[in-house]
């Protein structure tokens, strides 16, 4: 059983009493390095967190992010994002010395993801080259040890790594062909030629590693626990799908011949055209999902919970022809249901899962969250189509629910106010049993919506909590272009909203048992 659930429990016991968090992606945090990362200012922020009366820290997806800077689009469903190392920590350790810091002029609102990747991957040269004789004996033993514990994954990502930087970036199905066909004399010759670079990735995903085990138990000795995220597919240019082609379906050139996406829904009249290769869960079953399991259990190390993404995927998933324009011609095709999660069950015990269960949800994917008895997703932006019965709205949620006033896919609360029609804010005051609402009620009237509702846990993102417009959307679907980019700044986080929250979450019941007023 793995640390976190042998500390924390099932989700079940954790979702018991009344609870509250806020989301925020890492990379959002503050700093002076043009990224946010997992030194001061994540400490920093959990104790604000703590101080406001919160339990929860919820991420998104800790992996290495491929194109379009997305962390649902890792390169590897194991490695660590390197571009969250956070350069104060490794002058602590004593890999860098003060004066190697040299501070660009980068923005503190935006992450310029190219002018951090040169500055992060320069820094990291540093220290891979002086690690020999700047680290102490105990970090290099620990080194050595996490090269050997995590080598199921870390040697083939490596080596992917090292690879995608030789060819410039390019996807690697444009690689030498027995580079994409994995001949054994081919792969042993690139490890030959490229052993200082794969050197260097392995050291940089023991720093992130490192890093990140120790802000978890910075968060616990704070009294806060950390939701991370998995992403149900994986990138079509990552490691998992070039080391592992066998788990997916592929022609025989390696190219998918389906991909994923979802039909028409709330975000796009043509549906969602993802491009992730989809699974072969046969060849998976027969395994015993145990690639599926070595995933999570790689991000068990870093947080206490998993939001499971698209969670209708294990019941069925929207499987569209390779080539295809759009998402609409596709066929749901089922997943592996039940037989996944008792597989899982078997190995982890109890299963620290939430499930995001959005978009089209039918008969099947409920009964599979409720056969496990996993936590469901409820989203108020959705929650104002007029009906009374729908599934959004707060009269019509189970205890076993986790609330949000929105997500990272969401526009902000009050972007998503503004943008509506005077129709249909009358249909949202309406529902809310309210006069007409300015826009700049909206979010603290979700927030106080959330709080107050039946639902175990509330989440909201933080810019809802800083009543922030449509500016600071994290994400756009369908947009491939400036997603992923916000950060707060170190201002907006002396603002007294989080005295605020402290007083919603004490009315509301939310306040761990140890901070009560």
């Amino acid at each position: 059983m793995t640390e976190s659930l042998e500390t924390t429990g099932s989700v079940t016991g954790l979702l018991q009493s009344r609870s509250a968090g806020l989301l925020l992606h890492v990379t959002s945090l503050p700093g002076s390095f043009g990224i946010g990362d997992l030194g001061n200012a994540a400490r920093s922020w959990i104790d604000l967190l703590a101080e406001a009366g919160q339990s929860w820290w919820q991420i998104l997806p800790l992996g290495p992010t491929g194109y379009g800077d997305s962390p649902y689009q890792p390169v590897s469903s194991f490695a660590g994002n390197w571009l969250l190392i956070s350069p104060d920590d490794l002058v602590t350790d004593g890999l860098l010395h003060s004066d190697e810091l040299t501070h660009q002029d980068f923005a503190d609102d935006l992450v310029d993801f190219p002018a951090v990747r040169s500055f992060k991957q320069q820094l990291l040269q540093t220290v891979h080259t002086s690690f020999a004789t700047r680290a102490g004996s105990e970090l290099q033993q620990s080194f050595n040890q996490f090269c050997e514990q995590e080598q199921h994954w870390l040697e083939e990502y490596a080596l992917f790594q090292a690879l995608q930087d030789r060819y410039e970036g390019a996807s690697y199905l444009t690689w030498p062909k027995e580079l994409v066909r994995r001949d054994a004399e081919a792969l042993s010759e690139a490890r030959q030629q490229l052993s200082g670079a794969i050197e260097q990735i392995r050291l940089a995903q023991f720093l992130v590693f490192r890093q990140a085990e120790q802000l978890k138990q910075y968060a616990h000795s704070q009294g806060i626990q950390i939701i991370g995220d998995l992403p149900f597919f994986v990138s079509p240019d990552s490691c998992d799908v070039w080391a592992n082609p066998e788990l997916f379906l592929l022609d025989e050139q390696f190219r998918p011949e389906y991909v994923a996406g979802v039909p028409p829904d709330y975000f796009s009249a043509e549906g969602q055209l993802w491009g992730n290769p989809v699974y072969d869960w046969e060849a998976l079953q027969q395994t015993g999902y145990q690639w599926n399991i070595n995933r999570i259990r790689a991000l068990l190390q870093h947080v206490d919970l998993i939001r499971l993404d698209h969670f209708r995927g294990f019941a069925a998933a929207w499987h569209i022809p390779a080539g295809a324009p759009n998402a609409l011609k596709g066929e749901w095709v089922t997943g592996p249901a039940s037989d996944f999660f008792t597989a899982v069950q078997q190995e982890l015990g109890d299963l620290p899962f939430i499930a995001e269960d959005l978009g089209i949800i039918t008969a099947d994917v409920n009964e599979l969250r409720d056969q496990f008895q996993l936590p469901g997703t409820r989203v108020l932006q959705f929650a104002f189509d007029g009906d009374p019965r729908n599934p959004y709205l707060p009269h019509n949620y189970q205890t076993h629910t986790v609330v949000y006033t929105g997500t990272h896919d969401n526009n902000t609360t009050r972007g998503w106010y503004a943008s509506l029609t005077d129709q249909e804010r009358q249909i949202v005051c309406r529902m809310l049993h309210c006069s007409a609402v300015p826009e700049t009620e909206m979010a603290p009237l979700l927030l106080q919506q959330a709080w107050s509702s039946v639902a175990a846990l509330a989440i909201s993102p933080l810019q809802d909590l800083l009543n922030l417009g449509e500016n600071a959307r994290m994400n756009t679907p369908g947009q491939c272009e400036g997603n992923w980019r916000w950060r707060c700044t170190q201002d907006m986080l002396s603002r007294p909203a989080f005295q605020s929250l402290r007083k919603l979450t004490t009315i509301t019941n939310r306040l761990p048992e140890n901070k009560t007023e």
